[in-house]
């Protein structure tokens, strides 16, 4: 297949984007193969990509997609799907994505919220360490209200946004 110059250049840019969107991911704890393919589907223009199209587009081996698919499967930021009439596996970005990954991240809270009530209470807030997760759990509870407010103005700005398109 020939490539004009200016598919080229969009390739080019779109290569740099997933990579500094990546450079970004991995700066914040995520694993850095993990972070080339999810940027990578990011930026596809159907937020999905078989194994050999990420393994061609990254220039990573088979098994880097492999494990990089684990995990981010694992974290509930990626599913696979069959190509109809195919034994292939796409690898395809949820809707809703970070919707989605945020409500598990506030899920995440409430546990860590109960488990550090238990810890104070068990401490004894007459201690530092008791204070001390006392006001860890009293973050996440205060963290954990916010973020419901969030979600919802998400939800409208959302739905407000699809009325006027």
């Amino acid at each position: 297949m020939t490539t004009t110059p200016k598919e080229t250049t969009g390739d080019e840019a779109a290569s740099r984007f997933v990579e500094r969107f990546a450079a970004e991911m991995t700066a914040a704890g995520m694993q850095r193969m993990a972070s080339r393919v999810f940027a990578a589907l990011l930026a596809s223009e159907t937020a999905s990509m078989t194994s050999a199209e990420l393994a061609d587009q990254l220039r990573i081996s088979p098994a880097a997609v492999s494990g990089a698919i684990r995990y981010l499967s694992q974290v509930g930021m990626v599913s696979r799907e069959r190509d109809p009439g195919t034994r292939r596996e796409r690898y395809v970005l949820h809707n809703e994505l970070w919707y989605e990954t945020f409500t598990r991240r506030d899920q995440t809270l409430t546990r860590w919220e109960k488990v550090l009530d238990e810890g104070a209470a068990t401490l004894g807030t007459d201690s530092a360490a008791g204070r001390r997760i006392a006001e860890t759990a009293e973050f996440f509870a205060f963290l954990h209200g916010e973020m419901a407010g969030i979600m919802d103005r998400w939800r409208a700005h959302k739905d407000a946004g699809a009325q006027e398109a």
